[in-house]
């Protein structure tokens, strides 16, 4: 599918914070900070899960998946989010603006997904134990994985097609620091509604319907865990999917209340910073989380440290 633009709209100025000059030089050094720990930390779990033999499991091969997903999602906006708030120069190009909307929705998207595959796999480990290494075969870690990366690939660009069809009549003034879907629908001066039905169907594909599935594997996983005689069993049981289970909370509580709060008619710059922090901590913390709740990735972690410090 071709986007054709029919208006003479060929960029977009990005808003932002450009308002409010004191912020924008106080999110520059605090955005570059916690997008160089993300990068740097989420680049570590992958390295780490690829040169560690005993890493090479579906929940770690997951993990690196999450970790390639962070860095991708947040290099979708946080590099041109960083030079606009140094620049007086904010556009971005029509073509550049279809781009980014379209990888920030299916590296989003393709989380959502991530996290309740992550969440079965933690479900057959705890409650099938001995069948999982049948059950959650290598085979069927590609094809998981695969599935969401494509689905979502091919949602996004969809809804990406359809909403940069739309006429936008002149006006190219987007309020947010991104080419988020929804600012930029505000802007069209065309139905919408076909748009907003693409929309609602993806959210409610990819945020009740995970979330449900990731709430009824806990369940389980919480039942069979009680079940353990020992409480020495029940917390390594319990250890194994504490960390995702923090990624879980931490990632749909703020989905949730950003996207299910009541909205004011007008943008408030309150909520562009709370985006901006959500968007760029997430990611931030995720490997900080799984390397703190744990001990494997700790141990390969400071294995590797030490061969490349013997080799060196």
């Amino acid at each position: 599918m071709e986007l054709v633009n029919k208006t003479e709209v060929s960029e977009f100025f990005l808003k932002g914070f450009s308002g409010y000059p004191a912020l924008e030089r106080l999110l520059f050094p605090l955005c570059s900070a916690m997008y160089l720990v993300t990068l740097l930390g989420n680049t570590a779990i992958v390295a780490v899960s690829v040169l560690d033999i005993r890493l090479h499991t579906p929940m770690y091969f997951f993990l690196g998946n999450l970790s390639i997903l962070d860095i991708c999602y947040t290099s979708t906006f946080v590099p041109l989010m960083l030079v606009h708030l140094v620049s007086a120069q904010k556009t971005i190009s029509f073509i550049g603006c279809a781009i980014q909307m379209c990888l920030s929705l299916s590296t989003g998207s393709t989380e959502c997904l991530l996290l309740a595959i992550m969440a079965y796999d933690r479900y057959l480990a705890i409650c099938r134990p001995l069948r999982y290494p049948v059950l959650m075969s290598h085979r069927l870690c590609l094809l998981l994985a695969g599935a969401a990366w494509v689905l979502c690939l091919f949602k996004s660009v969809t809804e990406t097609v359809i909403a940069m069809r739309l006429p936008f009549c002149g006006h190219y003034v987007v309020s947010h620091f991104t080419c988020e879907i929804l600012a930029v629908l505000k802007l069209a001066c065309g139905d919408t509604s076909v748009s907003e039905v693409f929309l609602l169907a993806g959210a409610i594909l990819l945020l009740p319907v995970p979330l449900a599935l990731i709430c009824l594997s806990y369940t389980l996983i919480l039942a069979t865990i009680l079940r353990v005689p020992s409480a020495a069993g029940r917390r390594k049981a319990f250890s194994t999917c504490s960390a995702h289970l923090a990624v879980v909370l931490l990632f749909y509580g703020t989905v949730i209340f950003m996207y299910m709060k009541p909205k004011s008619k007008e943008a408030r710059i309150s909520d562009e910073v709370f985006t901006v922090l959500y968007a760029v901590v997430t990611p931030m913390l995720n490997p900080v989380i799984y390397s703190l709740r744990n001990k494997e990735v700790k141990e390969a972690a400071r294995k590797v440290w030490d061969r490349r410090q013997t080799s060196a």
